[in-house]
């Protein structure tokens, strides 16, 4: 055991509410982040000027690189090398549910790109396309 009193020397977070709380601090700055990717949009007679904050969506990149900037590298505790953070997957498997379950939603309704999403999620929108094209026998006579 380290002297931190952790398992692991690198942890970062001590207990699964920790990790928790930083999910929810990364949602209220996606929340806040949305002033920044505004939509402007003319719309009336005048043509009058609206700004309209976008949907941000869940990425667990972005979560990783919040986390970094704030509190250090957290991708050990998703990796789970050397069963390190054993007691992390759950909240960790309720994390990338939570952003799969976002980035679908959002594609359905969307508020993000449909392609972009079902890529990122492994959906595949598959068409099955048969040709049939048939040679004849003799070929043109004239």
């Amino acid at each position: 055991m380290a002297k931190n009193g952790n398992i692991h020397p690198k942890r970062i977070f001590r207990s699964v509410k920790s990790l928790q709380k930083a999910w929810e601090e990364y949602k209220e700055d996606l929340h806040d982040q949305a002033n920044e990717w505004l939509r402007i949009q003319y719309v009336g007679k005048e043509g009058n000027r609206m700004e309209d904050p976008q949907k941000v969506p869940y990425t667990l990149e972005g979560f990783k690189r919040y986390c970094r900037e704030r509190y250090g590298d957290v991708s050990g505790y998703f990796e789970n090398h050397s069963n390190y953070y054993d007691d992390f997957v759950g909240i960790c498997a309720q994390i990338r549910e939570e952003i799969r379950e976002n980035q679908i939603i959002g594609g359905l309704l969307g508020f993000y790109n449909p392609s972009i999403t079902q890529r990122l999620n492994g959906l595949a929108d598959k068409t099955e396309t048969k040709v049939n094209i048939e040679q004849p026998l003799f070929g043109d006579e004239e």
